[in-house]
């Protein structure tokens, strides 16, 4: 298990190539585009640099790890002779299963195929391929260079021999793998978002404000940070793809996502990868007057 792709080098792409290229395996990061390539490098880089600084790693460190990645645009030439195939890219079905396919075509019979979705079903995934025994859900947390757990997700034909393959790697970087089974949301989201979309509906029921819900959260329950933060730092759209995933799978009306929610989505508004949500990341100030004009 040394040859290890990835798909996508947006967020957390760039970080499981990160993880596995410091732990001296051989990574190679696919993506449509040279330009996120790149970009995804440079965050790399950056990373890397912040480590040094730290003196966590040392330069030569770096180097090392920088070597261990090489650049694909197609998926054909890239996953060829990789024993993992780790996909993390946009928490969309339909993309996912366009993706598995060209895997299942491009990769050795032997080849584990995994995603990194944190809710769509790892065996309407597995489904699509001829190896549904190989194909498994690995969920890093975000940032993935510094989180420790990996959701480790087995489909309805998931092999025990995958699994504790896939628990086995995750320990080698050191992570600390959990497997669950394979029902919306897992167990992270699934525990998560409901937590998430009621604090939502709390501000949009003025029954508090953006730093009053956050703060009680941080304070009084000892999170890090506040559930709206948190959302604006996973991405309001992700959050609401996440819930219309446990809405669906279980048709239960407590995972329905707040009007709110699905406002702030249509309007742009995602939290921090565009610069505002819950608060303003462009001037760094709350935005909650911003949140409160959705919720009228």
């Amino acid at each position: 298990m040394k040859n290890i792709a990835v798909i996508g080098a947006g967020t957390m792409g760039n970080g499981i190539a990160h993880v596995f290229a410091q732990n001296e395996y051989r990574v190679t990061i696919i993506d449509i585009s040279q330009e996120a390539l790149n970009k995804g490098l440079a965050t790399i880089t950056k990373n890397l640099d912040r480590m040094v600084a730290k003196e966590r790693i040392t330069d030569q460190d770096k180097q090392n790890t920088l070597k261990n990645i090489q650049t694909f645009t197609s998926i054909k030439e890239g996953a060829q002779n990789t024993n993992l195939v780790i996909e993390a890219a946009t928490e969309n079905i339909d993309l996912k299963l366009k993706i598995f396919k060209e895997l299942d075509e491009a990769c050795d019979t032997n080849t584990i195929l995994a995603t990194n979705t944190s809710s769509i079903s790892i065996t309407k995934i597995a489904a699509v391929t001829s190896r549904p025994d190989k194909v498994i859900g690995m969920h890093f947390m975000n940032p993935v260079p510094i989180m420790k757990l990996v959701e480790v997700i087995r489909g309805y034909s998931t092999s025990d021999e995958v699994t504790n393959t896939i628990m086995e790697l995750s320990k080698n970087l050191n992570k600390v793998p959990v497997e669950v089974n394979d029902y919306p949301g897992f167990i992270a989201n699934r525990i998560l978002m409901p937590m998430l979309n009621e604090a939502i509906y709390s501000l949009y029921e003025g029954v508090a404000g953006v730093y009053e819900i956050d703060t009680v959260m941080k304070l009084g329950m000892a999170h890090p940070m506040g559930p709206l933060q948190l959302a604006d730092f996973i991405g309001l759209d992700v959050c609401l793809s996440i819930l219309n995933v446990l809405y669906d799978g279980f048709g239960n009306p407590k995972y329905s996502p707040c009007p709110l929610l699905v406002n702030m989505v249509t309007a742009g508004k995602l939290g921090v990868k565009s610069g505002e949500g819950f608060y303003d990341y462009a001037e760094n100030r709350k935005a909650e007057k911003i949140a409160e004009q959705f919720s009228k």
